[in-house]
């Protein structure tokens, strides 16, 4: 087997020409190829090229600071994104919203399997995952706007059953990143918090004959790696590019290194910070006692990751195993950019493999944020107004579990509380309602839900929502809390009650621990 070659970023970028489709690894800040994208957006920068690409990720790309998908984030350079999830890259979500760029978002899970399909030259990705959401072809299809005209899925009917086809096309350039690469360009991953789809991403590129250009952060000698620790064997990959910058190679963007997220040790957990109470701990909490023994969890970004704080102040972080889409099994996840890693994970798998799982309802409890939430029981976490925020593995996720929560503040913008007599007190409202007529997108469906018999918990604050036969009903309130002025008077819809709601656990809104 001949030597890997080894190239600059700058050469790597020169290799990619007009009108191809490129991906690239990553998920939020973690696992990003920046040596490689930011050379191939200053070639585009200084020469106007290349031109009119097709983007193609399966979860976010960045931090909200110009990394990751942003480098693609130029009128002329891209033409078409086909994207999980876009709220980490708000310059891109600009350029849709202006029809400067034809914007495609997608369930997060079912793209990482797509890059199997696509390595298999199958004819796409067959599933239930988006059925009665934004993804379905009979809504939305997933375009974003009114230039995105390609139907990139489709409704099939399989045995009697309603499948959607997500449709594969070949791919032209892979820039992947991992951590080691020895000298026939096998590559591993022992430094990233995890592996992603990064080995079917490689296959899909491989197999469409394009090209698969991999950062590293040291080149070593050939029998230096373990073979069982190899995610991109070298006969995939076409080049290698040593990276310079340390910056361009961070474990997570504007994060030191974590050995606790890859298995190089384990933190004690009673070393980790406990919030104090707020309006998303008491979220947090009353979500925590929904948790069993034995249960297997998914915590979605934002208000969600309370619960798994909560759950080990509580002592009873054992009680359940949280998992992350990316990819850990076990331990703690971790929030803002180190999102997609967990502290003390017991096992890290392929994303893929992890979504497989979830769509097979695998997980018995799912927490995920409320952003919006109607009449009907469905959710948007995806798209509001003017900006472009993307499902993400929001709709695989919600729609498998066995039983799911959606948690959020009832009010945001601006929203502040304090406890006071064992109870909450609403010290200003939020500018935005959150219980609305009618969802702007429908990221979860509602409707789906009942013809599942999935249950469905909506937990705030002040209140505690369940779905029920296509209607939301009010059954939970938090002491301290006036129904008529600061529940219904703050929904755009009137929720149904069986007589008079249930007061919430007291405990909840003290600072002790609860004692779960």
């Amino acid at each position: 087997m001949s030597k890997v070659s080894i190239i600059t970023a700058q050469e790597a970028a020169s290799m990619v020409t007009d009108h191809m489709t490129i991906t690239t690894s990553g998920f939020v800040a973690s696992g990003l190829p920046e040596a490689l994208t930011c050379a191939l957006e200053e070639r585009f920068l200084k020469t106007g090229q290349p031109r009119d690409l097709t983007l193609f990720y399966a979860a976010a790309l960045g931090n909200r600071d110009g990394s990751g998908a942003e480098h693609f984030a130029h009128e002329g350079m891209t033409k078409r994104v086909i994207g999980g999830h876009w709220n980490m890259a708000p310059k891109l979500g600009e350029l849709v919203l202006e029809n400067k760029i034809e914007g495609y978002n997608l369930p997060q899970g079912t793209l990482s399997q797509l890059f199997r399909d696509i390595a298999a030259h199958r004819i796409g990705t067959l599933t239930h995952v988006g059925l009665n959401t934004f993804a379905d072809p009979r809504l939305e299809g997933g375009k974003l706007n009114s230039i995105a005209k390609d139907d990139l899925v489709e409704v099939v009917s399989i045995l009697g059953q309603e499948k959607l086809l997500y449709k594969a096309f070949p791919i032209d350039f892979a820039f992947l990143r991992g951590t080691y690469a020895d000298e026939h360009g096998n590559i591993s991953l022992e430094r990233e918090v995890a592996s992603l789809e990064i080995t079917s991403i490689a296959q899909a590129a491989k197999n469409s004959g394009g090209k698969v250009i991999v950062q590293v952060e040291k080149i070593v000698a050939n029998g230096s790696l373990d073979p069982k620790l190899i995610k991109i064997p070298g006969i995939y990959v076409d080049a290698v590019v040593l990276c310079e910058d340390p910056k361009h190679h961070e474990q997570c963007v504007g994060c030191s290194y974590d050995g606790s997220m890859t298995g190089d040790f384990r933190l004690p957990l009673d070393s980790l910070a406990y919030p104090k109470l707020s309006a998303k701990k008491v979220i947090g909490r009353r979500a925590a006692i929904e948790l069993k023994e034995n249960s297997v969890v998914n915590l979605g970004i934002g208000i969600p990751e309370y619960i798994s704080l909560v759950a080990n102040e509580e002592g009873i972080g054992d009680y359940m195993t949280l998992t992350v889409e990316a990819g850990p099994v076990g331990g703690v996840p971790q929030g803002g950019p180190k999102f997609g890693g967990s502290v003390n994970p017991e096992a890290i798998l392929d994303q893929p493999y992890q979504f497989d799982f979830y769509d097979g309802g695998g997980v018995d409890y799912a927490f995920l944020g409320l952003a919006q939430a109607d009449e009907s029981g469905n959710i948007n976490v995806s798209k509001f107004g003017s900006r472009i925020a993307g499902c993400g593995g929001f709709i695989n996720i919600t729609q498998n579990a066995k039983k799911v929560f959606f948690c959020g503040t009832f009010t945001t913008g601006g929203l502040a509380v304090g406890f006071e007599n064992g109870g909450i007190k609403i010290l200003q409202e939020g500018k935005q309602k959150k219980f609305v007529k009618q969802v702007e997108q429908i990221t979860f469906s509602g409707a789906y839900a009942n013809r599942t018999g999935q249950p469905v918990l909506y937990i705030t604050e002040r209140a505690v929502f369940e779905l029920r036969d296509g209607s939301v009903y009010l059954t939970e309130v938090a002491p301290g809390i006036d129904i008529q002025t600061q529940i219904i008077g703050q929904m755009g819809f009137v929720p149904k009650m069986d007589g008079t709601p249930n007061v919430m656990d007291l405990r909840i809104f003290r600072e002790e621990r609860m004692g779960l």
